[in-house]
C-alpha cells in the first residue's frame, strides 16, 4: 500500500474539513492556532509534505529556512498572502498557494454590511434597543443617512472591489473607484480615477479593498481623511495597515468622519479601546469570509492545491503566478 502524503493543519478547522484531510493524508491536526516554533517542530518531528495555513501565522524567512526539506507545500487559506515570504519559500523550492476564487462575495456582504450598518446607525441603534428603548425617538433625533444615491469610492478593483461595486450598484449608489494601476477589469457603470487624491473628495463613503505591502502601509492617514467630504463614512474590510489609525480616530472624534466600518485593524486581535467606545462604529473580527459554505470552501482547495504539488502536479493557485491582492 502506497504510503499517504503527510500533512499538518496549523489551525482549527470545519469538522468536514477534518474528516476530509483524514480521509486524503496521513494528517495532523491542530486543536489550536500554531506558533511559528510549533510549525517548525512538528514539521521536523512527523516529515511533513504540506502544510495547510492561515493567515493568523506568520512565516517569514527565518522560519521558512527552519523547515525541514521534506516540506515541500504550503496553503494558506486567504486570498492574500503578505504573512507568507513567498520568495524566501520560492527559494526553498517550496511551492506557496492561496485560494483567489472562494470566498470573495462573502468579504463583499461583509463590506457591504458595515456600510448600511454606519449609514443607518445600527451599533447606536442596537444599544438603544438592549438598553430598554424606553421612549420614542423625536422625529430629528438619531437620523442616519440615505444608502441609495450616495456616491461610494472604492480603492481597489480587484475581485471583491468589483463585487462590492455590483452591490452598490444594485443599491443605486454612485460608483467611483481608484486603484494601484488601472485595472484589467471594471463594472459597467462604475467611474475610474486616475488617483487617490481625485477619488476621495468626492467619496461619501470610501471603502478599501487593497493589500498589506510597503505601497499601501498608511495610505490613509489625516491628508486623504481632510480630502474626504465632511460627514463622509470609511469602510476598510482588508488590511488594518491602510489606514493610520490615530488619525481615523481623531477624525471620527472632530465630526469630520459621520462614522467608520473596520472588519481590520493595525494590532490584530487587538482594538483600540477609543474605537471600541465608539457608537458611530461598527466592528467585527476580521470575519469576512466566516461563512460555512466559504470556510468549508477554501479548506477543501487549499487539500487539493496540497495533493497537486505533493502528488507530481501543477499546483492549481500557485501565488508566484498571481498579481498580489487583498483578502
Amino acid at each position: 500500500m502506497t504510503a499517504r502524503h503527510r500533512l499538518l493543519v496549523a489551525r482549527p478547522v470545519p469538522s468536514a474539513v477534518a474528516e476530509a484531510a483524514a480521509a486524503r493524508f496521513d494528517a495532523t491536526l491542530a486543536d489550536h492556532n500554531l506558533s511559528g516554533e510549533e510549525v517548525i517542530e512538528i514539521c521536523r518531528s512527523q516529515r511533513i509534505g504540506g502544510l495547510l495555513m492561515g493567515g493568523n501565522l506568520k512565516l517569514d524567512a527565518a522560519t521558512i529556512a527552519a523547515l525541514p526539506q521534506t516540506v515541500r507545500v504550503i496553503a494558506t487559506t486567504s486570498i492574500g498572502w503578505d504573512h507568507v515570504d513567498a520568495a524566501a519559500a520560492e527559494a526553498r523550492g517550496i511551492t506557496v498557494t492561496n485560494v483567489p476564487d472562494i470566498g470573495p462575495e462573502c468579504a463583499a456582504d461583509i463590506a457591504f454590511m458595515h456600510i448600511l450598518m454606519c449609514c443607518r446607525r445600527a451599533v447606536e441603534y442596537d444599544r438603544l434597543m438592549r438598553d430598554g428603548w424606553g421612549r420614542r425617538l423625536g422625529f430629528d433625533e438619531m437620523l442616519g443617512r440615505r444608502v441609495s444615491k450616495r456616491r461610494i469610492g472604492i480603492v481597489g478593483m480587484g475581485q471583491i472591489g468589483r463585487m462590492v461595486a455590483r452591490r452598490a450598484l444594485a443599491f443605486d449608489m454612485e460608483v467611483h473607484f481608484t486603484d494601484l494601476r488601472p485595472p484589467a477589469s471594471t463594472v459597467e457603470g462604475a467611474t475610474f480615477h486616475a488617483t487617490l487624491d481625485d477619488l476621495l473628495p468626492l467619496a461619501e463613503v470610501l471603502t478599501l479593498h487593497l493589500p498589506d505591502v510597503p505601497a499601501t502601509r498608511g495610505l490613509i492617514g489625516a491628508a486623504q481623511l481632510a480630502r474626504l467630504p465632511k460627514g463622509a463614512i470609511l469602510i476598510n474590510a482588508a488590511r488594518g495597515t491602510l489606514v493610520d489609525q490615530d488619525a481615523l480616530i481623531a477624525a471620527l472624534t472632530s465630526g469630520h468622519l459621520f462614522a467608520a466600518g473596520l472588519d481590520t485593524f493595525a494590532d490584530e486581535p487587538r482594538v483600540d479601546p477609543r474605537l471600541r467606545a465608539m457608537t458611530n462604529v461598527s466592528l467585527t473580527p476580521h470575519a469576512g469570509s466566516a461563512t460555512v459554505e466559504t470556510r468549508e470552501g477554501i479548506c477543501l482547495r487549499c487539500l487539493d492545491n496540497i495533493d497537486a504539488v505533493l502528488s507530481g502536479r501543477p499546483a492549481i493557485n500557485p501565488v508566484n503566478r498571481q498579481p498580489i491582492v487583498a483578502g
